[in-house]
């Protein structure tokens, strides 16, 4: 069984076609279905089912998709630890947009600074893809909340709590609201939900965290009891916080989103309701080497530092 042949089947395994995976890897797909039946002749086992062109993991290949993910990654990590190489240092990361603003920027930091060559690279999913992809060894950690890590952590997962998020009531330092709120020495501004409800809302129609379609619902202000007048259904991260830059609506932001430019927390003085959500980072020791635990243990380390500051 060749490295090589692994890393080429968790291709075709990705996307299930052998002409868009040699696309990727830059093969033919003669060269690409080759490669499959010397890495199934050594397996003596057939790992995909095939019907006329199209491909299907049978339950062998998904048995080996789990595995190969983490044989490979420790085949590279050993293979650069010997030859004394830190350019193959790869931090491969999976998580929501959200968690990846959060945390991305300070792991970026941590790493570089004991890894100069480091490289990372950031997939974008959601908590439980995120979760799959760790523990397939598909990605090195992940960034997920901690109702994901209750409800769906695999064995062999770990979870390093990182830091509470506390969703806040943002609003642009020119939107009407902001003059209409008193400015306390000690709350900042402080507003009414008479004063506030009338406004429009921007709002996501699925959970940043999970992806799960809630609706109003879905950053965690509570609609049931206090409706909003949503004008603006965003799926977009970027274009939710144009929105809310440029005046035209309020918006139920992570506390770190309020650290843009022109944006402001509005706290309200009658509202008896609070969203707040832990994260954690998720990897797999049993498969770490050095830099791995240095993350693990170096990040919530930085982060609580920064937040207790």
């Amino acid at each position: 069984m060749d490295i090589a042949d692994l890393k080429s089947f968790l291709v075709i395994a990705r996307h299930l076609n052998l002409r868009v995976a040699a696309n990727e890897l830059n093969q033919s797909p003669s060269a690409l279905s080759k490669a499959l039946r010397r890495l199934e002749s050594s397996l003596n086992t057939h790992l995909f089912d095939r019907n006329n062109k199209a491909l299907r993991l049978n339950a062998d290949g998904e048995r080996l998709r789990d595995r190969a993910g983490l044989m490979v990654r420790l085949a590279e990590q050993t293979e650069a630890e010997f030859r004394g190489s830190r350019t193959l240092l790869l931090c491969r990361v999976a998580a929501p947009a959200v968690l990846q603003w959060r945390f991305g920027t300070t792991l970026t930091q941590l790493l570089v600074h004991r890894y100069p060559e480091s490289r990372l690279a950031f997939s974008t999913m959601f908590e439980d893809a995120a979760i799959i992809a760790v523990s397939r060894g598909e990605a090195d950690i992940g960034f997920v909340t901690g109702v994901a890590v209750a409800a769906n952590l695999p064995a062999g997962l770990e979870a390093v709590p990182l830091a509470a998020i506390t969703m806040q009531l943002a609003a642009a330092d020119s939107h009407p609201l902001v003059k209409q709120a008193t400015n306390t020495k000690d709350h900042g501004l402080v507003s009414t939900l008479d004063q506030v409800l009338p406004h429009d809302f921007a709002c996501p129609n699925r959970s940043l965290f999970c992806g799960i379609e809630r609706g109003s619902r879905a950053d965690g202000w509570r609609d049931d009891r206090l409706p909003r007048r949503i004008r603006y259904w965003v799926e977009d991260l970027q274009v939710l916080m144009s929105l809310i830059r440029s005046g035209h609506a309020l918006a139920y932001l992570p506390d770190f989103a309020l650290r843009e430019p022109g944006l402001v927390r509005v706290k309200l003085s009658d509202c008896p309701y609070e969203c707040v959500e832990t994260t954690h980072l998720i990897w797999r020791p049993s498969a770490a080497s050095g830099w791995h635990r240095y993350v693990a243990e170096g990040l919530p380390a930085v982060v609580q530092g920064a937040v207790a500051a």
